[in-house]
């Protein structure tokens, strides 16, 4: 698992990852100042004040207020947008580790808008949940890595999953896996939790889980158990 994660890491370093880390991030920022724009005009148009100075001071305040809430949400932007690329990455690393292995199959385009969704929502939640407890010290950083090692690590395992099987069989091989996949887990939660590094979280999640996902889905399922007559 730690050799993947190393491959993983040297692998968003390379010439078509950065070409789509490049692609993200100029949309996340084009979004992050429309939504700018459109919010400081929104919010000004309540607030009729003429005072100079109090309008001014209204103004920063606002901007203060925005900047923080745009800071919250660059990440749950970034994992959405860069959700358009995933299936082009899972490719890139399924020939890289195994060139002459059959390639996963693309999703469907509302399957992978759905999942694309699903991460952003799940990136905002866990970023919302650690905003809170910011004020609670001494347990908010153990939350924090624990809810994102279980749910980036079954997220984007299942992604990963979906590309050789249906549904169904990716969910099955996910609770098989649990206990791997949160100890992966723990892993990207690494990224998610540096500020700036956290822009490069899907990379290193897909990357990552389909070298996983080749590991696990080569390993024989457990034998169900049967009582000695």
């Amino acid at each position: 698992m730690l050799q993947a994660a190393i491959d993983a890491a040297r692998q968003i370093l390379s010439p078509p990852f950065r070409n789509v880390l490049f692609k993200s991030l100029g949309m996340t920022f084009v979004l992050l100042a429309l939504a700018w724009v459109g919010l400081d005009k929104l919010t000004l148009s309540f607030v009729s004040v003429d005072n100079v100075i109090l309008h001014t001071a209204i103004t920063f305040a606002t901007g203060a207020g925005l900047v923080v809430g745009l800071a919250f949400l660059i990440a749950p932007i970034s994992v959405l947008v860069a959700g358009l690329f995933l299936d082009d990455l899972a490719e890139i690393v399924e020939k890289e580790i195994d060139p002459a292995g059959e390639p996963g199959r693309p999703l469907p385009a509302g399957q992978a808008l759905v999942m694309a969704l699903r991460f952003a929502l799940v990136s905002a939640g866990v970023n919302f949940i650690a905003l809170l407890l910011l004020l609670v010290p001494g347990i908010n950083a153990i939350v924090f890595l624990v809810a994102n090692a279980f749910l980036f690590g079954r997220e984007y395992f299942a992604f990963a999953a979906t590309r050789y099987r249906s549904l169904e069989e990716a969910r099955e091989l996910t609770r098989r896996h649990a206990t791997a996949l949160f100890l992966a887990g723990l892993l990207i939660a690494g990224f998610v939790s540096v500020p700036g590094l956290n822009l490069l979280t899907p990379l290193f999640g897909v990357a990552f889980m389909v070298r996983l996902h080749k590991r696990l889905a080569a390993a024989p399922a457990p034998r169900p158990f049967v009582r000695a007559p």
